[in-house]
């Protein structure tokens, strides 16, 4: 399998969900850059199960442990490689699941592929591979320190914002468990998600992230467009079903006398429907861009489905899990973000010198 992301910053990881450990390597970080290991754990840490009602209540600590690259608190332009110990795995939880396919899962088209499938947790498809790039971007930002981005829940089924986003205060995103930023929607979002978890059911939802301070040149104009490379790291997400940046699909509907942007003397532009990516290339505009993730595929509900051997069974979903994913999903969109702009810096530099 590839296990890699990244060009010249690169990230290459390794574990399942109910092995003994996660982690992985990062090649291309610059030496000599100090590094702030309590941001980093705070970022794992946002992205950790068991944090409220409305998440899965596995408990991991997802502690951090450095094994190469960093001396004295500081990168020595090797590799960097770490580890985050699993705790709380309950593997007797996918005892029934052992032959039997979950619908929507990886479960079926894994043991078509390879032959073989870790039922515990899904193995390798499990969304906990994820904290692994929580760590990776965590780094990378250090690498960006002038670009920030915020990365929101705009959506959870049909509860949306409707506030636009410059009237949005970015500080709020943590102060309640959907990670909403509108105090309204946000309780609207939370009893709704409760409501769904009551039923043993799940549901989707939409994160919109917004990356401000972009010099203007990130990206390449053929095959590492930045917009394919923000794609490509998105629809890697776990549940992630759909990328869209500037007007997205709603740029159907206009014009072309409404969906160009027009310049100011300053070469900024009076309108963002390109989402601060033109050609390609980052233009100096905030880039915005949205992340939809499909319902959580596990259900506490009977559902039919097909055992390894073809004969018509039911399965349902058992153990601990979420009843929507976008909570926890806001800081690997800040991750990955921090990831892809950081490799693409690199790779602008590397050019100028």
């Amino acid at each position: 399998m590839f296990n890699s992301i990244g060009n010249i910053l690169r990230l290459t990881s390794f574990g399942e969900s109910h092995g003994k450990a996660i982690g992985g390597i990062i090649d291309g970080i610059p030496s000599e850059i100090k590094l702030d290991f309590d941001a980093i754990q705070n970022q794992l840490d946002r992205r950790k199960p068991g944090q409220s009602a409305i998440v899965t209540q596995r408990k991991e600590s997802d502690t951090v442990q450095f094994l190469s690259g960093i001396f004295e608190e500081k990168t020595t332009g090797h590799s960097i490689g770490f580890i985050i110990p699993n705790e709380d795995q309950k593997s007797k939880d996918y005892e029934h699941n052992t032959t039997s396919y979950r619908p929507s899962h990886a479960d079926f088209v894994y043991d078509k592929k390879f032959g073989i499938r870790d039922h515990r947790g899904g193995g390798r498809s499990s969304a906990r591979e994820t904290a692994n790039w929580v760590v990776a971007g965590s780094l990378a930002k250090h690498i960006i320190p002038e670009i920030k981005v915020y990365s929101f829940v705009s959506q959870v089924g049909n509860i949306s914002i409707e506030k636009n986003i410059s009237e949005l205060d970015f500080s709020a995103i943590d102060s309640n468990d959907v990670r909403c930023p509108d105090k309204v929607t946000a309780e609207k979002m939370i009893e709704y998600i409760k409501k769904i978890k009551k039923e043993g059911d799940t549901v989707g939802g939409i994160i919109t992230c917004v990356v401000k301070n972009v010099p203007l040149g990130l990206g390449e104009p053929i095959f590492h467009k930045l917009h394919s490379e923000l794609g490509k790291a998105m629809l890697s997400i776990n549940a992630c079903h759909g990328f869209e940046y500037g007007s997205g699909f709603e740029g159907i509907k206009m014009k072309g006398t409404e969906h160009n942007d027009l310049f100011n003397a300053d070469g900024s532009t009076k309108s963002n429907h390109s989402g601060g990516i033109q050609g390609g290339i980052s233009n100096g505009m905030d880039i915005v861009f949205r992340v939809a993730f499909k319902p959580v595929a596990t259900i506490i509900q009977n559902q039919k489905t097909i055992d390894s051997k073809g004969n018509l069974t039911e399965i349902m979903g058992k153990g601990r899990h979420d009843p929507c994913v976008v909570p926890r999903a806001v800081p690997i969109v800040d991750a990955l973000t921090y990831f892809v702009l950081a490799d693409m810096f690199l790779l602008d530099k590397a050019r100028k010198k």
